[in-house]
């Protein structure tokens, strides 16, 4: 009887302070591709013939793969006329609850933001800012690493773009490092990073990987795109069998899609979706 009058303020106060845990998301932004994907742009590549029935389905694949892993698919508006469009990454970053819009260095791909800016304003719990002109920035020149950002100067993104990029995220407690992109189209067409933080590339591809704390170099250059899954569950190119094989000699499961199409069009296995976390 003494103790009940002592301890209720604290009880009260407990549960009045208690914040139910957040089931962690696991949305997957994706897009149909376009009716004239044929016709993306070009920038370190020849053009090569594009089979538009072998890309839907490859993109289907890759859709079903997402959601074996457990992920939810939400369609970005199709966009029949823009033939980039598959590539969404390259329209918003996400980093937590915020996303940023992209201002994308093509011309041709600028329309591509509206129907993404729907999807994710569509999102619970998600608040959007963008990046203005004259900056550019593309999706697929952002790789985040822990709190550190690493952003790709390349054709696709300028100096402003970063400036912006940085503007925005320091605030929220992440350093944005920005790295040269000459070999290949984006930053993540050369490394991104495994769930320990360790970056991967192909030695081929990457300008200055003295840059990254921890970097190791994998034997194909369709193997240095990779998209966690999960902590131990890796998505990436069918494409790379040995950066798979030595993937999974560190434990990772790993799994592969075929996406031959896209990989002619200077795509990978990040471009073709954005997950919301």
């Amino acid at each position: 009887m003494v103790a009940e009058p002592l301890l209720a303020p604290h009880v009260l106060r407990g549960i009045l302070h208690h914040r139910p845990r957040r089931r962690p998301r696991r949305i997957a932004l994706v897009r149909i591709p376009a009716s004239n994907l044929a016709e993306g742009e070009l920038t370190h590549l020849e053009r090569q013939v594009i089979d538009q029935a072998k890309a839907d389905e490859q993109w289907d694949n890759y859709c079903a793969a997402l959601v074996a892993e457990g992920w939810e698919t939400i369609e970005v508006d199709a966009a029949p006329e823009l033939a980039d469009s598959v590539f969404v990454e390259d329209a918003v970053v996400m980093f937590g609850d915020l996303a940023v819009l992209a201002s994308p260095g093509a011309e041709s791909r600028r329309p591509e933001v509206d129907a993404v800016e729907r999807t994710v304003r569509a999102v619970p719990g998600i608040s959007v800012t963008r990046i203005q002109e004259p900056g550019t920035l593309d999706g697929g020149d952002v790789l985040k690493v822990g709190s550190t950002v690493y952003v790709g100067a390349s054709s696709r993104t300028n100096a402003e773009g970063i400036r912006q990029l940085r503007e925005l995220l320091t605030p929220n407690g992440f350093t944005v490092v920005a790295v040269p992109v000459t070999k290949a189209l984006h930053l993540k067409s050369t490394v991104t990073a495994l769930p320990d933080g360790t970056v991967i590339g192909h030695p081929d591809l990457v300008d200055e990987p003295g840059l990254y704390p921890r970097f190791l170099a994998v034997p194909e250059r369709e193997g240095v795109a990779v998209v966690e899954l999960g902590d131990q569950t890796l998505l990436m190119s069918a494409a790379a069998p040995k950066t798979a094989a030595m993937l999974a000699g560190f434990g990772y499961r790993v799994v592969t899609v075929d996406i031959s199409e896209f990989e002619k069009l200077e795509g990978c296995v990040t471009c073709l979706s954005v997950r919301v976390r």
